[in-house]
């Protein structure tokens, strides 16, 4: 999610997992379907997510009762924070940028989910970090030294306390919007004009409560505002940058959706289908493999500026995409270049 946890989003729902159901898999009802796999929750809390609106099969919400197929996709989400249990360090890898006393800056990998929840207890980046540090700050158990987070499918730069002071300290940078966040996605068509701001509040899609959504008259949601520019237009697709004025949950990618051009590969907004282009199986099946290059949304937060907590000076920290976002960039190109 790209957003800081600086006291304006109030209402956190905790996505955990997503299932495809198997070829072979007999037709019976979804809450006992996942309570065989969930063995950690129990069948009234999967019953009470789903009276709630927040069990969805094919993106769209259904109640406990009923009763799967092959084929179908799951999604569970929790209004409330599922995991409870003690947080158990992993020695997982991380690339770290810088480390001082103070703070670590890292380039968390897509993929890799934030903090422990409900079917992710372990491989988590909190995880990692307990490896490394014995005592790490945080008022919320399962965020230690957590001041920001993204998504699990968007790569790059993030930054992590180490004391209180530095926790206190960059928490107070994003609340004022003070550091400075770019992000590189591909996204379908080309943004017209190439550079421009979209302000639009942002707030939960009454359709369905998994999903965010823009109300522009701003009745509804909260303020957020991202710039764009236009870094390489690539056929059907480009790339782009886009800063953060505010901070607001999935904010990139339901901005650009709304403005006609959602992230690639993006499964929550439409983004993981054929949306531009050509009339052809080889062209499907370009797009197809080209899907497969990434786990979810074409996303990197390419770039982080801060404040130092104790020295005062101004760091900036940049990562370059991860192998898979750059494979799947240089398939563009290569498309493009054949088709002139």
């Amino acid at each position: 999610m790209e957003e800081s946890w600086d006291g304006e989003e109030q209402e956190t729902l905790y996505e955990h997992q997503r299932w495809v159901v198997d070829p072979g898999q007999a037709i019976v009802r979804i809450d006992k379907f996942l309570s065989n796999r969930m063995e950690q929750t129990s069948r009234n809390r999967i019953q009470k997510a789903a009276d709630a609106g927040f069990l969805f099969v094919n993106q769209k919400p259904v109640k406990s009762n009923y009763r799967i197929k092959p084929g179908d996709t799951i999604s569970l989400s929790f209004p409330t924070p599922p995991f409870s249990g003690e947080l158990q360090a992993e020695d997982l890898p991380l690339h770290i940028l810088f480390e001082d006393e103070h703070l670590m800056v890292i380039n968390k990998a897509a993929g890799m989910v934030v903090h422990p929840g409900v079917g992710n207890h372990s491989g988590t980046l909190v995880n990692a970090l307990l490896h490394h540090f014995r005592q790490l700050p945080g008022k919320e158990a399962e965020r230690p030294g957590l001041v920001h987070r993204l998504d699990k499918d968007t790569s790059g730069v993030m930054v992590v306390a180490k004391t209180d002071e530095a926790m206190t300290h960059l928490a107070g940078q994003f609340f004022e919007r003070s550091s400075r966040r770019r992000y590189l996605a591909m996204v379908w068509g080309i943004p017209d004009p190439a550079e421009g701001s979209i302000q639009g509040h942002i707030g939960r899609d009454p359709k369905n409560r998994q999903h965010f959504t823009v109300f522009p008259d701003g009745r509804d949601g909260k303020h957020a505002v991202t710039h764009y520019s236009v870094v390489e237009p690539l056929g059907y697709v480009s790339l782009i940058h886009c800063r953060l004025e505010t901070g607001r949950t999935h904010q990139i990618r339901v901005h650009m959706r709304h403005l006609g051009h959602p992230l690639f590969n993006d499964p929550f907004y439409g983004g993981d289908a054929v949306l531009r282009g050509e009339n052809s199986g080889s062209y499907k099946s370009f797009v197809q493999n080209s899907f497969a290059c990434i786990p979810g949304q074409a996303l990197h937060a390419e770039m982080l500026g801060f404040q130092h907590p104790h020295s005062g000076e101004m760091l900036e920290f940049t990562a370059a995409p991860p192998l898979g976002l750059q494979e799947l960039i240089d398939r563009w190109r290569q498309f493009l270049s054949r088709q002139g």
